[in-house]
């Protein structure tokens, strides 16, 4: 068998389509591109749970339900409250959906339970984030769309425009990318037929390694390592002549620019505002270069998220519990699919 399962067909899936060699991503056959600047998170929800773009009524309809579902059962905000505040937050994260899973309203379907999940996962990432510097939470605010309650319940305050859509950007870059592990582990622990929830806290429990969701926070502690767009160029190579992984670079799939990679790149150059914003930019933009030189390795959607998120008011402890959430809409999909045709 070939190591990592490479080139093993272990499932069968219409939600993503990946064109490795020319550098596309497309959800239920939309680009990747079209979606972030004509769609919303909620939109692409929908699309990616029910095949099809939705009529007006039907995404007003769709977006009141996720609204619904924001508020936490007490149960598990009693939970979330009582951890440790020095707790990792994907462990949290990992305990809060599998607690969801005992106060969640039995009486749900499968697409409503998804729904939930998906919403309460918003919830629980920013609870967990006042929890640990011991700040009250901030409840959902029904008139904001999902991305600017996000921001808002995380820091208090609603988010610019731009924070806005750069949050949603980043939630549908990463709401699905065929079976990478996390996906997989959702559909090994569905096709036992055991339930929605215990199969989304295995995702969550194989996104938590740095080798997966944790990239993003490695990337910017290597910016603050380098220091200076100067020194990049050293660092790689004396990195790479250890034969150090150099993270935010490399794709098994993408043989060329990964497509989400070029789509924050652009966002990140329009939250440049100071001095340490462009020295940053200009690190992570010199890396480029000089992995695509030294080892002809394109970016991945690693090396600007990190970038983009921080400016949008997101620590970086928070990175890959933010990345669960946008993830957790093509974990549900899986899971869906694989209990529709089973194997």
């Amino acid at each position: 068998m070939s190591k990592g399962l490479e080139d093993v067909v272990a499932a069968t899936s219409s939600i993503t389509y990946i064109d490795g060699i020319k550098g596309r991503l497309l959800y239920r056959g939309y680009d990747i591109a079209d979606l972030v600047e004509n769609s919303s998170y909620e939109e692409t929800a929908y699309l990616i749970w029910n095949v099809r773009l939705p009529a007006e009524r039907e995404l007003s309809d769709f977006t009141k339900g996720l609204v619904s579902k924001r508020p936490i059962p007490d149960g598990v905000d009693s939970v979330l409250n009582s951890l440790p505040t020095n707790c990792d937050a994907m462990d949290a994260l990992k305990i809060g959906v599998a607690v969801l899973g005992i106060f969640d309203d039995p009486m749900y379907s499968t697409q409503e339970k998804a729904a939930s999940i998906t919403s309460k996962m918003g919830t629980m990432a920013a609870t967990i984030h006042r929890h640990k510097h011991n700040k009250q939470p901030v409840r959902p605010k029904d008139g904001l769309n999902f991305s600017s309650n996000l921001l808002y319940m995380i820091s208090g305050k609603e988010p610019d425009e731009l924070m806005a859509k750069v949050m949603d950007v980043v939630l549908i870059l990463h709401a699905d990318h065929e079976l990478n592990a996390s996906t997989f582990a959702a559909r090994v622990v569905a096709s036992t037929l055991s339930d929605i929830y215990s199969s989304i806290t295995a995702a969550v429990g194989a996104l938590k390694g740095p080798l997966h969701g944790g990239a993003n926070e490695k990337v910017v502690e290597m910016t603050e390592e380098i220091g200076s767009p100067d020194r990049a160029e050293r660092y790689v190579i004396d990195k790479l002549s250890r034969k150090e992984k150099i993270m935010g670079f490399g794709h098994r799939v993408y043989k060329t620019d990964d497509p989400r990679a070029k789509i924050l790149k652009d966002y990140a150059r329009k939250l440049i505002s100071t001095d340490k914003d462009r020295k940053d930019f200009e690190i992570l933009t010199k890396l480029q270069e000089v992995m695509l030189k030294e080892k002809q390795l394109h970016a991945n959607v690693d090396l600007f998220s990190g970038f983009v998120l921080n400016h949008i008011g997101v620590p970086t402890y928070l990175f890959t519990p933010i990345f669960a959430v946008g993830r957790s809409v093509g974990w549900l999909a899986h899971i869906m699919e694989q209990y529709s045709n089973n194997r």
